[in-house]
């Protein structure tokens, strides 16, 4: 219970990832039982500033590929949480576009430059590409105001599609995503629902807002004894793809009527 038995401490970077190490160690002076994150960037920012208060991440990914944690089963350290598989699922949604767009052979990924989550999706998302002999255009942006130019930089190489790969930067730039993907008649896949809602045309992925649920059993256990090294990272069991089909219907896109049967959610 708020305010009886537990009291929070927010702190929020409002996407601007350079205030991120700051703000962790504004939490670690106030000596927290627990430091919850949302984002690799930020359970980085807190693992920096503290090695002895339990983290708990909500979301990111390639914990062990970027040295944070020893194991999956076994994390080590004062880190464990859920992972949110953000760059294990670059390629199937590479795959999802190639099934609304079978002839697609030119496509753009757009990623945030100061978001270290973001390096092994774009690494992924190149391979895959190369693999299925689709020409690749990366395009890194640091703040909201390269937007525009970014998707005019997709319309010049005639991409036929866009990646955007997730970060705490993206999502708050939802809206101007979308509205920008639909100005330059691009379809567009992301990693969560809320994109779609936006504007954009697909996303397949975890929910976050189970994510975030789950993370907080890990700060009961916690809470109660537990330590961070022996509790298992927990991966998502469930995925979800969403269908924005007034987008559809705004960039001249048909999707397959198979794709929208195995759909979770479908805006009309």
């Amino acid at each position: 219970m708020e305010g009886q038995s537990v009291s929070f401490e927010t702190r929020f970077a409002k996407g601007k990832l350079e205030q991120l190490p700051g703000l962790a160690q504004e939490l670690v002076r106030l000596k927290v039982a627990v430091i919850v994150t949302g984002g690799t960037a930020a359970a980085h920012a807190a693992r920096d500033a503290t090695g002895t208060i339990p983290i708990v991440f909500a979301t990111g990914s390639d914990w062990v590929g970027g040295g944070r944690v020893a194991s999956l089963a076994r994390p080590g350290g004062n880190m464990t949480g859920v992972t949110s598989l953000a760059s294990g699922l670059a390629a199937k949604r590479f795959e999802i576009l190639r099934e609304v767009l079978p002839k697609m052979s030119r496509v753009a990924v757009l990623w945030h430059r100061d978001n270290p989550g973001s390096e092994p999706g774009l690494r992924e998302l190149e391979a895959t590409a190369r693999s299925a002999k689709v020409a690749f255009q990366a395009l890194g942006v640091t703040n909201g105001d390269e937007l525009p130019g970014a998707f005019a930089a997709m319309t010049r190489e005639h991409a036929q599609a866009v990646v955007v790969l997730s970060s705490p930067f993206t999502f708050p730039q939802r809206g101007k995503l979308g509205e920008l993907a639909i100005k330059h008649r691009l379809p567009s896949i992301h990693s969560a629902p809320e994109y779609v809602e936006a504007g954009g045309l697909l996303s397949y992925g975890p929910s976050y807002v189970d994510l975030f649920r789950r993370a907080a059993i890990y700060v009961d256990k916690i809470l109660k004894g537990a330590k961070p090294a022996d509790l298992p990272i927990e991966q998502p069991t469930r995925l979800e793809l969403d269908i924005n089909l007034r987008t559809a219907r705004a960039i001249g896109v048909t999707i397959p009527r198979l794709i929208v049967l195995r759909a979770d959610r479908v805006i009309e």
